[in-house]
């Protein structure tokens, strides 16, 4: 019944929309595809299917209705953006395979896990070294953070009955996720989807360019917003020996570094300094995975049933391409003209204050990151351009948000229903941290972030 209601809801919806009378200045094709997109937003939302069936009925009724033809409805499948998230999700699962991802974390843990609040710094220290190669947040944080913080806490439940402190790791795991997220460019799925909307604007942002807008910003989240977690919670437990211990067992058991290990690790360092150094991000991702595979650290069965990669290719390309259209046939610059009317009076350090905020907190109405950025990004970026934003700060800011508001609620991104679901802190408490924390990074970001930005030439 469930899955009905929630179809027949966004049916609604966007049949209201379609049927609505076609504002002044737009073709009846923008407009039928904007209602199209809204309804697949609601239906992602809602979720009665999963978000690639949803994309999957999209693409199908664009087409039968003639909205977008079919050669224009499937040119999303060859877009280089959405290869390199596929190949980066097939790398990813080289550190699952090997267990190299589970050595860093292990090995970190050994060195910071004296107490509680080094705990926490291993845990973001982790996710920090893994996030520039591995972009879906959800494998990240439960397929490799997960299983030790879920170790640790139940480690000290048993010894110290300190429920505090597994509130305090769950939530510094989720903050710090979204943050790392916002540092690298292939560190969550979306990222890429924002480099490929902003270039349609305009605006060319690399690996390192956003890595170089990012770094201070980042870092210092980083350090702030875990103690400010440890101080808003306050557990009891603050010497925390045992999980050196755990950590230390782990590891010799594991053992040395096995040969898959070490080429997973020259790999990895391989593709960051590719990065670093501007060569193509699609094409670099496409060599890891070769070298991969000319190695058997990956099987050919590995990649095709990477789940995750393959989902993600199908609901990107089918998003992308609505996004793209919807601009190329004038519907969002007819949509930021029609805002731009409302807040033309501020300067554009005030408007983009305000539309970066609303940008922001509007979070709190979606369940996925990618979602939000396909229904909002553009719109939000061509609004503060024409408000006089330097064109690099809009969309690098709201790029970093599009990550950093995940942290706001318990379903706001992939890891946190995963996290959430350990029952280590209430509703209420987690939606009061989420919001403390974000006003946190706002402050950084726009801040210092804003001062960095302007000492590197960004504008």
């Amino acid at each position: 019944m469930k899955t009905v209601i929630s179809c027949l809801i966004a049916y609604i919806i966007g049949q209201i929309l379609w049927l609505l009378p076609i504002p002044a200045g737009l073709e009846p094709q923008a407009w039928h595809l904007f209602s199209l997109f809204i309804a697949t937003i609601i239906g992602i939302m809602l979720r009665p299917f999963p978000m690639g069936v949803m994309a999957i009925f999209a693409l199908a009724i664009a087409v039968i209705t003639n909205t977008l033809p079919i050669s224009d409805a499937l040119s999303g499948f060859s877009n280089e953006i959405v290869w390199l998230v596929v190949f980066a999700f097939f790398i990813s699962r080289g550190f699952l395979v090997t267990g190299l991802g589970s050595r860093f974390a292990y090995k970190i843990m050994s060195i910071f896990g004296k107490h509680s609040l080094g705990i926490s710094y291993g845990l973001v220290l982790t996710d920090l070294v893994l996030a520039p190669t591995i972009p879906s947040v959800t494998a990240r944080i439960g397929g490799v953070v997960y299983p030790i913080l879920k170790s640790v806490i139940d480690l000290f439940t048993g010894r110290s009955h300190d429920p505090k402190l597994g509130a305090f790791l769950t939530q510094t795991t989720l903050q710090s996720a979204m943050i790392t997220s916002a540092m690298f460019l292939t560190a969550m799925a979306g990222n890429p989807f924002v480099v490929e909307l902003a270039k349609q604007n305009g605006v060319t942002i690399t690996w390192t360019s956003w890595l170089s807008a990012s770094i201070v910003p980042g870092l210092l989240s980083l350090l702030i917003v875990p103690y400010l977690i440890f101080r808003l919670v306050s557990p009891t437990t603050r010497e925390t020996p045992h999980a050196r211990e755990m950590a230390r067992e782990r590891l010799e058991k594991i053992g040395p570094m096995k040969t898959g290990e070490k080429i997973m690790f020259g790999t990895f360092i391989l593709l960051i300094v590719l990065w670093i150094l501007e060569v193509n991000a699609t094409l670099v991702a496409l060599l890891g995975l070769c070298i991969l595979l000319a190695t058997k650290i990956l099987q050919w069965k590995d990649v095709i049933q990477e789940v995750s990669a393959w989902d993600t290719f199908l609901w990107f390309a089918i998003l992308l391409t609505f996004a793209t259209y919807l601009n190329k046939l004038g519907f969002i610059a007819w949509f930021s003209k029609e805002v731009i009317f409302y807040v033309k009076g501020f300067s554009w350090q005030w408007g983009f204050l305000l539309i970066s905020l609303l940008y922001f907190y509007s979070h709190y109405l979606f369940v996925s990151c990618v979602a939000h950025i396909g229904a909002m990004y553009t719109a939000f970026l061509v609004i503060a351009i024409m408000l006089g934003t330097p064109p690099p700060v809009a969309a690098l800011t709201l790029g970093f948000f599009s990550n950093l508001m995940g942290g706001l609620t318990h379903y706001g991104t992939g890891p946190a229903p995963i996290l959430f679901e350990m029952g280590t802190m209430s509703l209420g408490q987690w939606w009061k941290i989420g919001f403390i924390a974000s006003i946190a990074n706002i402050i950084i970001w726009l801040g210092i972030g804003a001062l960095w930005w302007k000492l590197i030439g960004i504008y």
